[in-house]
């Protein structure tokens, strides 16, 4: 056995080594064919002969663009970011709305198109001619290829920008990403390709992107968002010229993006004020006439045949008329398909101009496309101005002429506002509450700022110290618009000289406007004097009601106050539910005699008001309805007290079961015999009446809040 064992090893150790080199044999083989491409592309024409022919070319493309696949022969590249991680900031921490996907590429191609005009200042070449030098934004739409194409004719982009605009997303994640924006305190990015660019994958699987800049060749950029992009130059497309296009493949459930309407929509709500023209290729139905049918000329031959005999007599007059009517017959008209490009933002955005430029008609046309509110009634006012200082903003400010007939629903719970935010004319929101009051929530208008602090998507605005500061002078400048409604309405202008009234001008179109905006949205300054106390003073100025003097008509506090006589410290009001009722109140026998001007408060909220409206002009506010009221000085009252001393003593113990907690001789009353007050820290009877009048009141636990004393 031992002397079979050596030779059996060396025969196993021989056949080993004739197998490993023929292993390495078949490896080099397929090695040396991996590294021999001509013969496999020269199978299929790719290279060299791919260009030779037309019909090759669009076979190659349309193979690649059905397959959705990147194309061979492109220049490949790596994200810097893995999938999973960039679309997982896309679509479920970024952008909460699709729609705004055609925000953001309007935006880049208004940057770009902001960027060639910038070169073309010192330099009017780079404009190039024909329509290269046309500065626009075109989309277009293929239903059939499911595709969505945008152009602008901007600045471009080299093979270097591509990779570098479009290859680099949030290379640490979703929080470094965000911190390193809010470190660099570059957060303003609208108009920049990266982050706002691939909003596109909420909506698309496949994205090309055309780019030709002038210092270098057109290339193209693709990827499906799977970790990987290509780009080649290219020698298939139509030339640009200059400018990029954007090309994305919807997927299924994002078809609605193909319908014209819902893109005019969009650009509508988005993009209605950038500073460039937008097009989109729309159809159009028009009447064409087309020559008619064999059959139906011949039907209509017969006819005039048939009743030849009896039309014979008129045949020589009728001669002409018969020619035109066969002239006529030979054609018929029918609907026809045309497409054209239709520009979607002709409205300008005004507030970039100066106020002294903007006519009132512009204002009025502006605040119907703003408002979506197209009546022929103007604005009440409108304020325009410019914020300058440690942040920047313009803003144009609008009271409309009517208020929306749910106003005041669900008041304290609706977040609803109609200031809208628009960052380099580029819309954001409407849903930014924090910039203006609720009580101010009637007014329609926008700001536009370079400098407001908006998170990475844009949608929301970040806690900044900035708010307030924008906020203050909003409504600084609302309520001197509203102000300025009062000043310039001849009825408000009682105590003015008569000719200070004439020289004001437009006396009947101004007359009686501060009357229909207080008719409308009255009760929403009120609700600013009970929430903002702040501007209260101001808000108090605002303040128009009816009174015992003003005959029908508002009056102010300082028309009040002007009226007021002397040594009168207080200004006296009383509440109810209307005016006639107050006006036959036994509270104002005494005040109406000695010649004293009350005020009349009908409207709920008034109880709420004049719990937080305590004086005015160092002047404090009196219930008369309630105790405490001082009526001049009577020597007498002492007196009177004192010999009625009794009577009120038996009175107030006759009375006590009845809840009263005080018997007085009152110096308020003429003709009536007595009267009920209250307390003068407890509710009057009319905010006793409100509140047991609401759905969930409960009475044992207002008793604490009762007026106690006659």
């Amino acid at each position: 056995m031992r002397k079979w064992a050596v030779p059996s090893a060396l025969i196993l150790l021989c056949l080993l080594s004739l197998l490993s080199d023929q292993g390495r044999k078949v490896q080099a083989n397929a090695e040396e064919g991996a590294v021999d491409p001509p013969k496999v592309e020269e199978k299929i024409g790719a290279v060299p002969n791919g260009l030779q022919t037309d019909s090759d070319v669009v076979k190659r493309e349309s193979e690649s663009i059905s397959s959705r696949s990147l194309r061979n022969n492109a220049e490949k590249f790596e994200f810097q970011a893995e999938v999973s991680r960039l679309m997982d900031i896309i679509i479920n921490s970024l952008y909460s709305n699709k729609d705004i996907f055609l925000r953001e590429l309007i935006s880049n191609a208004s940057d770009a198109l902001d960027k060639i005009r910038f070169l073309s200042l010192t330099d009017k070449e780079v404009l190039g001619e024909g329509d290269t030098s046309k500065l626009e934004i075109q989309i277009k739409l293929d239903k059939e290829k499911k595709i969505l194409s945008l152009r602008d004719r901007g600045i471009g982009m080299t093979k270097e920008d591509l990779i570098k605009n479009l290859g680099t997303i949030a290379k640490s994640g979703t929080s470094a990403f965000v911190e390193k924006m809010q470190s660099s305190g570059d957060l303003n990015l609208i108009g920049q390709f990266g982050v706002g660019f691939y909003s596109v994958y909420l909506v698309a699987d496949y994205v090309e992107v055309i780019s030709k800049h002038n210092d270098d060749k057109q290339y193209v950029w693709e990827s499906k968002a799977d970790g990987a992009f290509a780009i080649s130059e290219d020698t298939w497309n139509e030339p640009l010229g200059r400018g990029t296009e954007i090309r994305l493949h919807l997927r299924d459930e994002a078809q609605e993006y193909l319908e014209e309407s819902k893109l005019k929509e969009l650009v509508k709500k988005y993009s209605e004020f950038i500073n460039f023209p937008i097009y989109i290729w729309a159809s159009k139905e028009v009447d064409v006439e087309v020559p008619a049918d064999e059959d139906e000329s011949s039907d209509e031959e017969e006819t005039p045949d048939s009743s030849s005999s009896e039309e014979g007599e008129d045949e020589d007059a009728e001669k002409s008329e018969d020619e035109d009517t066969e002239k006529k017959s030979k054609t018929k008209k029918v609907k026809e398909t045309t497409y054209e490009w239709e520009l979607l933002n002709d409205v300008k955005a005004i507030w970039l101009r100066s106020p002294k430029e903007v006519t009132d008609e512009e204002y009025t046309k502006f605040y119907h496309t703003l408002a979506k509110d197209f009546n022929d009634e103007k604005p009440l006012a409108w304020s325009h101005f410019t914020a300058e200082g440690d942040v920047e903003f313009k803003a144009v400010l609008f009271v409309p002429p009517k208020a929306p007939h749910d106003l005041y629903e669900s008041y304290y719970n609706s977040n609803k506002a109609n200031l809208k935010l628009y960052v380099r004319r580029v819309f954001i929101s409407e849903e930014f509450d924090e910039l203006l009051p609720k009580y101010l929530c009637f007014l329609k208008g926008l700001v536009d700022s370079d400098t407001l602090p908006l998170n990475v998507s844009r949608e929301m605005l970040q806690a900044h110290s900035s708010l307030k500061t924008i906020k203050k002078k909003l409504i600084r400048k609302a309520l001197d618009m509203i102000r300025k409604i009062a000043e310039e309405d001849p009825d408000e202008s009682s105590g003015k000289d008569e000719k200070e009234v004439e020289k004001s001008g437009d006396d009947d179109e101004k007359k009686g406007q501060y009357t229909k905006f207080w008719n409308e949205f009255g009760k929403s300054i009120k609700l600013g004097i009970i929430e903002d106390a702040t501007n209260r003073n101001r808000l108090a100025k605002l303040l128009r009601f009816e009174s015992t003097k003003s005959d029908g008509k508002l009056t102010s506090l300082d028309q009040y106050i002007s009226r007021m006589k002397a040594g009168q410290k207080d200004i006296f009001y009383i509440t109810g539910t209307s005016k006639e009722q107050l006006e036959k109140s036994p509270f104002l026998e005494r005040l109406k005699k000695k010649n004293y001007e009350v005020i009349f408060f009908t409207d709920p909220v008034d109880e709420y008001l004049m719990q937080y409206l305590m004086d005015y002009d160092g002047k404090q506010f009196q219930n008369v309805s309630k105790e405490g009221l001082k009526i001049g000085k009577d020597s007498k009252n002492k007196e009177l007290k004192e010999s009625f001393k009794e009577l009120t003593k038996w009175w107030k113990g006759a009375l006590a079961s009845e809840n009263v907690e005080e018997v007085k001789i009152s110096n308020r009353l003429d003709n009536t015999p007595c009267v009920v007050v209250t307390s003068k820290y407890g509710w009057s009877a009319n905010m006793e009446r409100i509140m047991q009048s609401q759905t969930l009141s409960d009475a044992s636990k207002q008793a604490y809040m009762r007026g106690k004393s006659p």
